[in-house]
């Protein structure tokens, strides 16, 4: 796999309540000695953590973005636990996306990605195209966005994950904050979100969700989601 793909341009990850464009980049990573697998996302939406970001431990990640169809989510998921790579499930979703409203929230649009449990990915920018949009795959991650301010956002977010040592949260949220720093999306920031899953991974019995957290209305939403990280890191003492 060659690790930048040629970038395609799409409008918008989805619409605001006016109606206007707006904008997202996000993350998946995977840690393969710790076995944890996670994503994390930042819009100039409300609340993007609630239709993005989709995990099950053993099985994978997906972020689904761009007109989104949130259905993407789980049946990405199932589609792994069929035994479907990364790149087979992207076409079969395509393929049966009925685009039932192809004017207004049309498939060409759409932008995702899949990941499994073994760190193998596959994104897809779709062929409707709003500057800039596109993706770009590194080491054990894959960045993706839309209606960015440059190509530089995500190649920047794929350095600052494949450069950051210690937990996959931190990796996660270094590749956020570098995609802002390199101009995030071009109508700002609102919300942010984060997940990483493993098997038994979690603080509590039967729980396999290491981190789940989200930023859904602030000005700084990577500064406050930050926060969050190091109270985890605080709190569950994790190196």
């Amino acid at each position: 796999m060659k690790k930048i793909i040629s970038y395609l341009i799409i409008i918008n990850i989805c619409l605001s309540q006016n109606a206007n464009p707006v904008a997202t980049f996000s993350i998946l990573g995977y840690d393969p000695e710790t076995g944890m697998i996670g994503g994390a996302v930042q819009s100039r939406v409300f609340s993007v953590g609630n239709g993005v970001l989709w995990g099950e431990a053993n099985v994978g990640m997906v972020a689904t973005q761009a007109y989104i169809d949130v259905s993407y989510g789980p049946k990405g998921l199932e589609l792994l636990k069929k035994g479907f790579s990364p790149a087979q499930a992207i076409k079969t979703l395509l393929k049966n996306d009925p685009d039932p409203h192809p004017d207004s929230w049309p498939k060409k649009a759409r932008q995702f990605s899949i990941m499994n449990a073994k760190g193998d990915v596959s994104t897809h920018t779709g062929k409707k195209a709003s500057f800039w949009a596109g993706h770009k795959y590194g080491k054990n991650c894959s960045a993706q966005g839309n209606i960015l301010a440059s190509e530089a956002v995500v190649n920047d977010m794929i350095k600052a994950f494949e450069q950051t040592k210690g937990h996959l949260s931190i990796r996660l949220l270094k590749a956020l904050e570098a995609g802002q720093n390199a101009g995030g999306d071009t109508r700002g920031m609102q919300s942010a979100a984060i997940l990483i899953v493993k098997k038994d991974g979690g603080v509590w019995l039967n729980n396999d969700i290491v981190l789940r957290l989200q930023v859904d209305d602030n000005p700084e939403p990577i500064k406050e989601l930050k926060r969050l990280v190091e109270k985890a890191h605080e709190r569950f003492n994790w190196k």
